[in-house]
């Protein structure tokens, strides 16, 4: 009973059953949404470390507690008593090592992952601002307004340099400055494979939602880009497309038509 108390108080032993504890709650005390994995081991690591750096922080914070703290460590290392528990720990720690490393390139048979699409699809009706919004089919409503559409398109600048920029760049490249920051990068609107390749309805529903409007498809990395709902009107982010494709020099894809004359 004597010796269970004293290595209760002891440092050492102490700081080892607080590295116990806290791996038992951070691997199964943290709870995950039902249709998620474990607890991923790089979380694991990055709170264990946290805990081990606050442990030796306590035990060395004061200088008898660190003596303590190292004894058991010393006495494994040079007593000839414990020479057993030296080898144990020779042949335990590379093969723990071994184990490890065997388990991070082991063959795994696995359901293969969910690619990311860049351009996922978009849905045929969202709410903007609480009104519902038919995108099947719509047109930029500015562009039959061709009288004005120069003063649109200055005004889609205006909106884009003053929001846009920092992450799509003076260049409309995904190049701001921003932009390393994200995974995946901000929208390269120079490129063939972006606006040029999609509806200005569909641009609407990305720049109106943002990263918190991607479907499923858009995983596992969500955009970076806020709703924008919350901050332009409806003519100012259609203003904003407009400049994109004057800007770039880009013609927006168009909805075709079928023979009866209907989307």
């Amino acid at each position: 009973m004597n010796g269970i108390r004293a290595a209760i108080r002891h440092p050492f032993w102490q700081a080892l059953a607080i590295l116990v504890i806290a791996f038992v709650a951070i691997e199964f005390g943290i709870p995950v949404l039902p249709d998620s994995a474990d607890v991923p081991a790089s979380v694991v690591l990055q709170y264990m470390v946290t805990v081990l750096v606050g442990v030796l922080i306590y035990v060395s914070d004061n200088e008898q507690r660190w003596t303590q703290f190292r004894e058991p460590i010393r006495a494994v290392l040079v007593e000839p008593r414990l020479t057993p528990v030296r080898w144990s720990l020779l042949a335990a720690v590379p093969a723990l090592v071994g184990w490890v490393a065997y388990g991070q390139v082991a063959t795994r048979v696995e359901a293969p992952p969910i690619l990311r699409s860049i351009h996922p699809a978009p849905p045929a009706e969202i709410t903007f601002r609480s009104r519902p919004m038919t995108l099947t089919g719509l047109e930029n409503p500015l562009r039959a307004v061709r009288d004005s559409l120069p003063d649109f398109v200055g005004e889609g600048k205006r909106i884009y340099y003053q929001n846009c920029l920092p992450c799509h760049g003076d260049h409309l490249d995904g190049q701001g400055h921003f932009a390393p920051g994200f995974n995946p990068l901000p929208a390269n609107f120079q490129d063939d494979g972006t606006i040029a390749q999609l509806t200005e309805s569909f641009v609407f529903w990305r720049i109106a939602k943002g990263g918190p409007g991607l479907p499923r498809e858009g995983a596992p990395w969500n955009s970076a880009m806020p709703a924008w709902e919350d901050f332009l009107t409806e003519r100012e982010i259609w203003a904003v497309i407009l400049f994109l494709y004057e800007q770039t020099g880009r013609r927006p894809r168009t909805w075709e038509k079928t023979g009866d004359g209907h989307d």
